[in-house]
């Protein structure tokens, strides 16, 4: 995949620097969108911190808020999941998903 294909987030810590996240996925959960994230500088694929962020959407922006963590256990499972998913193995699937 080259750079231009790559959906990269920028975050600002708190003490001010920087933080680029590539966005792997999208879901939908209870009517919400969530993204998951990683960090595109980690080199390990299998050490890889995931990120998930609840996305509102703000006029014309997209605001990508830390997803609540009531949440995460069904989250992790359902982004689990997801990742795990091969795609030659989901022949007309239209996303994996998991049940409540």
């Amino acid at each position: 995949m080259e750079d231009l294909d790559k959906d990269i987030v920028v975050f600002n810590d708190e003490e001010g620097n920087e933080i680029e996240l590539e966005v792997v996925d999208y879901f939908d959960y209870e009517n919400e969108e969530y993204a998951v994230m990683i960090d595109p500088a980690a080199v390990d694929d299998d050490e890889r911190d995931l990120f998930v962020f609840r996305i509102q959407v703000n006029g014309e922006y997209e605001e990508f808020l830390p997803a609540d963590e009531d949440k995460m256990d069904i989250l992790s499972k359902i982004v689990d999941a997801r990742l795990d998913c091969d795609a030659e193995s989901c022949e007309g699937c239209s996303g994996c998903r998991i049940d409540d």
